[in-house]
């Protein structure tokens, strides 16, 4: 007899199920998602502080600002009739006066990034008591160039006033912090913080025009120095259109007798685009910052 070939057999034995034949798939390694990694938090002013602290370029600003009105100084004393208080700080006349200039303190003459650097790190957002511990720290260094004009303007008599949005209370701090960096202050008396008493002038908020129009009772400002447009005028409207109107009649002034320091980190320019509504949301708060860029799409 023929055998019957193995295949044969087989098949009859699948078709009459009596052979159970499995198949095993290869197992398939598990695959654990890679953990997603945890940046920092986003913070408007992460980059406008970096470079604050970084760049090379911030001090060379700082540095050609204060060796520019160096040159202008000798000019500013000579003539009388020099005087670089806005029309509406100015109940006077100036000649004969004793030379002064007016300065702001903070991101004019003293750098606070640090400040700024912390919050970004922690996380936080500026409050008052951290501020006002920052103050107390007297930590503040100078910023490149500005506490040698200054110290070459007193030794030609010219009294340094300190007009600061810092508090009357931060006053004794703040003149420490000052003394320390090199810059000339003989009296306490030349700080002018936020809260001093001007006899017959009524001050808004953070406007300076009442201290100003106290320094100028006394001195012939030969310049001002600042970083906002509010160190040097006050604004009736911190709208961008208002904060235009407040400085287009001194354009003339500007690298002169007035003198602007860069922040871009923080300042009234901010707030200014959206209405100066700080109760709304960061979310809000950044989609209007945003909507003001122009991108020249239109």
């Amino acid at each position: 007899m023929r055998a019957t070939p193995v295949f044969v057999l087989l098949s009859a034995a699948l078709l009459g199920g009596c052979v159970s034949v499995q198949t095993h798939k290869a197992a398939t390694p598990a695959v654990t998602a890679a953990p997603i990694e945890q940046g920092p938090l986003p913070d408007d002013s992460l980059n406008a502080t970096v470079w604050y602290q970084t760049s090379v370029e911030r001090d060379l600003i700082t540095r050609e600002v204060y060796r520019a009105a160096g040159r202008y100084l000798e000019q500013a004393l000579a003539d009388p009739a020099w005087d670089a208080l806005p029309r509406e700080d100015r109940d006077n006349d100036p000649a004969g006066l004793p030379p002064a200039i007016i300065v702001d303190v903070d991101e004019t003459v003293l750098d606070n990034s640090a400040h700024q650097a912390r919050l970004i790190r922690g996380g936080g957002s500026f409050d008052e008591a951290g501020w006002d511990d920052w103050v107390r720290q007297r930590a503040a260094p100078a910023l490149p160039g500005a506490a040698e004009f200054l110290a070459e303007a007193a030794r030609r008599g010219v009294t340094v006033f300190y007009v600061s949005n810092r508090t009357v209370a931060q006053g004794p701090a703040t003149v420490d912090n000052l003394r320390a960096a090199g810059f000339p202050v003989d009296s306490g008396a030349q700080f002018l913080g936020k809260g001093t008493v001007v006899e017959g002038c009524e001050g808004t908020g953070s406007d300076k025009g009442c201290r100003r129009e106290q320094v100028g009772r006394r001195y012939r400002v030969l310049m001002q120095f600042g970083d906002q447009v509010g160190d040097f005028v006050d604004i009736p409207s911190n709208s961008r259109a208002g904060r235009a109107a407040a400085i287009a009649p001194y354009a003339g002034w500007i690298g002169e007798r007035w003198w602007v320091l860069p922040n871009p980190v923080y300042g009234s320019w901010e707030p200014a685009l959206f209405n100066n509504e700080w109760s709304l949301s960061e979310r809000q708060r950044r989609a209007a910052k945003q909507a003001a860029l122009d991108a020249k799409e239109h």
